[in-house]
């Protein structure tokens, strides 16, 4: 069954409200409309027990969100006590990144914590034997990206899905699109036929359409909307400039903004390192998130951010979508993403829960069709937002000065992660607040937000 996740906009306030979300399972035959009728008003009418339903009260969570699919999940309600009992693995839920897949055990914890439910987070970055000895207690629930879950089903001796009886994907489409068919197609093969499966997606895709009819027995589909829109309350700005002024412009951002919190999505790792860097030579509160550090960095920049001791992320994609992120103020999208659908995702981290945000768009002389593809997509022309060129080119000389000495500091971590070093991670994107103690020569650096001009 395929089904869309309206409801949970209505929980966790997501921007995206263009997607076409999709969970997947067996429908085994229900009428969708006759069930529809019956949607209950209260966690306890939904047959939840009390236990659940008082994790579901301290987390806040009040009455069942409105859904076309949440009827489809009722059939399961009266599995999961029994398993939790017997101690062996029950549902495999996939995720495409390993931020998402912690996010996703924390829920798991939060609620099942009371009774006795035991996950398993199995994701890359991460030593295989503290994970090995893991999966040896019997978790019922396990949580992993694709590829990890092969390496321990081909080499973790014991460890086996044959007792499976639920499958969630979540980020389906992502986790297709990151090129992980292989790897599902092995796992698919190796878990029971007679199951459950969710498949959720935000796109419907060529590939998620594939899986859907190599994967699903009786698929039912729910969509939101197939159109892409974006909240009301986000104010959608773009920046026309000249590529080589980039850092100087977003500087005076982040100046004219201080007391904000930020998201600034980046292209590459490398970019995403180097403004990090450039940033925090200039006094401001900048940690990166990206692929190529080691999973215990990400998982640090990630908290400290949520946590608001840095107030400003620089990411890549990997944080553009899934991840419960509060209280972002604004989104810079600092390079313009290549498909104009990830810009929503982007977006989509500001103006959650029915708050305001606002997002900035960097458009260079190279992005123009990239930025009218975006226009297209929302169906709306964005407004340019308001500048002082005379006042952002005050900064160029201090900017150039911290590029440089960013530019030295990549260099010195590229060295150091080519030396033989004993800890896992080391030198990969060091999250300190001074790398090498380079910033303090930049002149007029202070370790405050706001940058005089």
């Amino acid at each position: 069954m395929i089904t869309s996740m309206a409801d949970e906009q209505d929980r966790n306030g997501d921007g995206e409200t263009n997607t076409e979300k999709t969970v997947a399972t067996d429908s085994g035959g229900e009428d969708a409309g006759e069930i529809e009728k019956e949607i209950p008003k209260s966690f306890k009418d939904l047959g939840v027990t009390e236990v659940l339903c008082e994790a579901c009260e301290q987390l806040g969570w009040k009455t069942p969100p409105r859904s076309r699919w949440r009827p489809y999940l009722w059939p399961c309600k009266g599995v999961m006590s029994s398993a939790w009992q017997r101690r062996r693995l029950h549902t495999l839920v996939l995720t495409p990144t390993r931020e998402l897949a912690f996010q996703i055990a924390e829920q798991f914890d939060a609620l099942g914590s009371s009774i006795g439910v035991k996950t398993a987070v199995i994701v890359g970055g991460i030593d295989m034997m503290s994970q090995s000895l893991a999966l040896a207690k019997k978790p019922h629930i396990v949580i992993a990206t694709p590829g990890r879950l092969i390496d321990h089903l081909e080499n973790t001796k014991g460890f086996t899905l044959r007792a499976l009886r639920f499958l969630v994907m979540d980020e389906a489409d992502r986790i297709l699109n990151m090129d992980f068919e292989t790897e599902v197609d092995k796992i698919l093969k190796v878990i029971p036929r007679d199951r459950r499966t969710f498949l959720f997606s935000a796109t419907m895709t060529k590939k998620v359409q594939k899986l859907q009819r190599a994967a699903l027995k009786d698929p039912v589909k729910c969509a939101v909307s197939t159109k892409y829109s974006t909240v009301d309350k986000l104010q959608q700005y773009y920046i026309f400039i000249p590529s080589k002024y980039k850092d100087c412009y977003l500087v005076s951002i982040l100046n004219e903004l201080a007391g904000n919190s930020f998201m600034i999505f980046c292209s590459t790792c490398n970019n995403a390192q180097r403004v990090a860097l450039l940033l925090r030579n200039l006094g401001i509160t900048a940690i990166p998130l990206h692929g190529q550090m080691s999973q215990n960095k990400r998982l640090g920049a990630l908290n400290k951010f949520k946590s608001k001791s840095r107030s400003v992320l620089l990411a890549t994609d990997v944080a553009s979508r899934g991840l419960d992120i509060p209280h972002v103020d604004c989104v810079i999208n600092y390079d313009i993403p290549t498909h104009s659908k990830d810009y929503i995702h982007r977006v989509g981290r500001t103006a959650r829960a029915g708050r305001s945000g606002k997002s900035i768009t960097f458009v260079t002389q190279y992005d123009v069709e990239l930025f009218q593809r975006i226009e297209s997509l929302i169906g709306k022309k964005l407004p340019a937002f308001p500048m002082q060129e005379e006042e952002v080119m005050m900064l160029v000389e201090r900017v150039s000065e911290a590029q440089r000495f960013a530019r030295i500091e990549m260099k010195e971590q590229g060295e150091y992660k080519k030396r033989p070093r004993g800890g896992e991670g080391e030198g990969e994107g060091d999250d300190t607040e001074q790398s090498s103690g380079v910033r303090k020569k930049v002149k007029g650096g202070g370790y405050n937000h706001s940058l005089s001009v």
